[in-house]
């Protein structure tokens, strides 16, 4: 996106526009310098730019839709008129991916950018490389070859990233738990992408057991109890004791100790006696999480979010089994002496399609 201003307090109207991006549109990748060019097209006031780089869950449409609304909401007063004028704030899409949009409202990649030095400079800053999907031209050169003569003089003043206050680098593991249908998979994408953070999750897709168990339990839990545990072990033991130095942390959707809270509510007692043994045997060589957060949700929304993802084995499970399994995380939390736990209640929270809730849950995890 490109942000321009030639009103008022200039470097504020940018460092605002970049705040309002964060909260309402996405993530915050890259932000170029700021460079004050002349106005073009119109007599006015010189111009501070700057380029910033995203990444989205949105559609363009729904994009532009949020940059009218920031625009609006920093005081930007569009003219019925013709021709370009001062303003307090301009917002562009100049690129979505490699995306090639033609829509009367929307035209991406800008059609103007190989002609607006304000532009190329800062996008040369951040991505040089960058090839433009209709000329099939970097950005570089596009800039090399610009007939724009203006004057681009860069900034020592530079805007702050947004995402920079979230800061996880005192955290080596951090552990999300929930229930089935929580969104903890989802939550875990969404902080690895943020972050930079080695992801991992369970693997309940390669489990033969798992489809059978759901149609008959009293059969098949011990197997499938069994072999959840010798995976996760497998699984955290590789993985987390091998952490990847170019990465900030770990992030992973369950702890060790989801063995033992499932195996409690699905076994029967001499078969979880014999399974809590091993799992002690197993479990003390695991590393520990930094932070464990369990994501509270209700039960009705749990059976909306099961039944939303499709999977047809998961069509059976019932009210009183999620209960149970809360019954039992929560059992295991009390029991717990580590101001490393919380409890988040999303019941209220949808963090995967409103941003803003997905900020109110960073807030509270690093709370």
């Amino acid at each position: 996106m490109a942000l321009g201003t030639n009103l008022g307090n200039r470097f504020e109207h940018l460092q605002h526009a970049v705040e309002a991006i964060f909260r309402q549109i996405g993530t915050i990748t890259n932000i170029s310098a700021v460079y004050q060019t002349p106005a073009l097209g119109f007599e006015g006031a010189d111009f501070l730019n700057c380029v910033v780089a995203l990444q989205t869950q949105y559609q363009a449409q729904v994009v532009l839709s949020e940059i009218l609304s920031i625009e609006q909401a920093l005081g930007r007063q569009r003219s019925k008129g013709t021709g370009y004028a001062s303003r307090v704030i301009d917002i562009d899409i100049l690129f979505y991916n490699q995306a090639i949009i033609n829509h009367a409202n929307l035209q991406v990649p800008h059609p103007q950018i190989a002609n607006r030095k304000f532009v190329l400079q800062p996008l040369v800053d951040i991505a040089p490389q960058m090839l433009h999907p209709v000329s099939q031209k970097t950005l570089a050169d596009l800039l090399l070859h610009s007939t724009d003569t203006s004057a681009v003089v860069k900034q020592l003043k530079l805007l702050s990233n947004p995402l920079d206050r979230y800061d996880f680098s005192k955290i080596n593991y951090i552990a999300i738990e929930g229930n089935i249908g929580a969104g903890k998979t989802s939550l875990c994408h969404m902080l690895a992408d943020d972050f930079n953070a080695k992801l991992i999750l369970e693997r309940f897709k390669d489990n033969p057991f798992l489809p059978k168990f759901y149609q008959d339990q009293q059969r098949y839990a011990f197997a499938l109890e069994m072999s959840f545990l010798a995976d996760r072990y497998q699984q955290l033991l590789e993985d987390i004791t091998q952490i990847d130095l170019f990465n900030q942390c770990v992030v992973a959707d369950y702890d060790a100790y989801k063995s033992l809270i499932f195996a409690k509510v699905t076994l029967q007692q001499e078969e979880y006696n014999l399974y809590k043994k091993l799992f002690y045997l197993m479990h003390k060589e695991l590393p520990k999480p930094d932070v464990y957060i369990y994501l509270y949700q209700n039960t009705q929304r749990l059976l909306e979010n099961i039944k939303k993802r499709g999977r047809s084995y998961e069509h059976s499970i019932q009210a009183d089994y999620l209960q149970k399994i809360n019954d039992g995380y929560l059992e295991f939390i009390k029991n717990q002496q580590s101001d490393s736990i919380k409890i988040i209640d999303i019941s209220g929270l949808d963090f995967v399609e409103n941003r803003s809730d997905y900020l109110l849950l960073l807030d509270q995890i690093l709370a």
